[in-house]
């Protein structure tokens, strides 16, 4: 007879152990299982392209919670192992070793793989992503011999890569096809605040640019050639442009899904008792005017694990917290709530200059998101203003010696 639990968590990260931490503050008292395709215990993501990758916290302090804790709740971890296939009649995970686990309830968690450059010497030795700590880890090894750094892509995560890097003393150049840097998740008040900062930093940093391909010698990147023609050294190379949601099993299984595995407000997918929970799932969200979508963010990660554990526990409770996000860059502090994705207008609040300043985003007049960079306030109020949709005067919100609080 094969072997089998309760509820099986194929994921060890943020959404994985959520799941487990929620089910047994649910009182949940069967067999849990979570399965990880890394050897390490569940850690928080957010710090690889910042503390861990300056040095500044070592591994053990990005633990999400210790070996006793998990002990302790009787969670057992299988680390270090890959789910490569799901039988949903049944209800049967496969391992890359062909061995099977059964299952009650299956929860996936696996969040997404980085996606890659599809030019040639992407495979290169010296080219980079920043998903897991074996890649930040391969990273660290390799800066003593490093001392010019391209990065591709203008997102959070290249942005960030590239602020530790130029305070380790690195030449850093930022490469963004589109025309401005954070372009798919911010306004351009935004984005072209946070270009100057790394101007001023010392970052080579350029928008609107191709790459054709990454060269190489002895099977290690040299450089990267722009479509151009132009030819960037480097010794390393680091490409952020996104992920893609790991769900292949699910799919191939019969789960509804095409960028993501489509789940309910109670993260069920379309198969019986299989829950997806993180950055692979996509969901109907009303802070995105009910548009079905993926959110990459621990946040969401962690709450629609809570409804999941929730909902197995035989609890009704639907995921629709507000979406929120948060990015350390330098000595700024970008703390985002709500979602700006078809803004109609942008409302500078305060002044960019002071390095203490807000975007207040609106659609059809409404309050959606806001991004505050270094005035923690306005984030913490304007929390409000989008979970009501506030209507609020732009000169008004524009004015920054008003505390949001008082526009409610």
């Amino acid at each position: 007879m094969s072997e089998r639990a309760d509820v099986v968590i194929v994921g060890a990260g943020h959404g994985g152990a959520q799941a487990a931490i929620a089910l047994r503050q649910a009182k949940f008292d069967g067999s849990i299982v979570i399965v990880g395709d890394e050897p390490e215990l569940p850690y928080e993501r957010p710090p690889l392209s910042k503390d861990y990758l300056s040095g500044e916290k070592p591994f053990e302090r990005i633990l999400i919670r210790p070996a006793a804790f998990w002990d302790e709740r009787q969670v057992t971890m299988r680390l270090g192992e890959r789910v490569v296939a799901v039988d949903p009649a049944a209800k049967r995970v496969t391992f890359a070793d062909g061995s099977t686990l059964g299952y009650g309830a299956l929860v996936w968690a696996t969040g997404g793989s980085p996606r890659r450059l599809g030019c040639a010497g992407n495979d290169l030795a010296g080219v980079h992503a920043v998903r897991n700590r074996a890649d930040v880890d391969r990273m660290i090894a390799e800066l003593p011999g490093v001392m010019r750094v391209v990065v591709i892509g203008g997102g959070y995560i290249g942005l960030e890569a590239a602020a530790v890097l130029t305070k380790l003393g690195k030449q850093v150049t930022v490469l963004e096809a589109q025309g401005r840097v954070l372009a798919r998740v911010a306004g351009e008040p935004l984005s072209r605040f946070y270009e100057a900062e790394h101007r001023a930093h010392g970052v080579d940093l350029r928008t609107g640019v191709g790459v054709d391909c990454i060269e190489g010698a002895d099977g290690r990147a040299t450089g990267v050639r722009l479509v151009d023609g132009t030819v960037l050294p480097a010794e390393m190379v680091i490409v952020g442009i996104g992920i893609i949601p790991a769900v292949e099993p699910l799919i191939a299984a019969g789960a509804e899904g095409n960028n993501g595995v489509a789940v309910d407000a109670q993260g069920r997918t379309s198969l019986a008792d299989i829950y997806a929970v993180g950055d692979c799932a996509a969901h109907a969200n009303r802070f995105a005017d009910g548009a079905t979508i993926r959110l990459e963010s621990v946040q969401n990660a962690t709450d629609q694990a809570t409804a999941v554990a929730k909902a197995i526990a035989g609890e009704a409770a639907a995921y629709d917290a507000v979406p929120w996000f948060w990015s350390n860059q330098y000595d700024l502090r970008l703390q985002t709530v709500g979602l700006s994705t078809g803004h109609d207008q942008a409302v500078l609040r305060g002044d960019p200059a002071t390095r203490s300043f807000s975007v207040v985003y609106l659609k059809g007049g409404r309050v959606v998101a806001l991004d505050c960079v270094n005035a923690t306030k306005d984030y913490v109020q304007g929390r409000k203003l989008v979970l009501e949709g506030a209507i609020i005067a732009p000169a008004k919100l524009a004015d920054a010696a008003v505390p949001l609080k008082e526009m409610v």
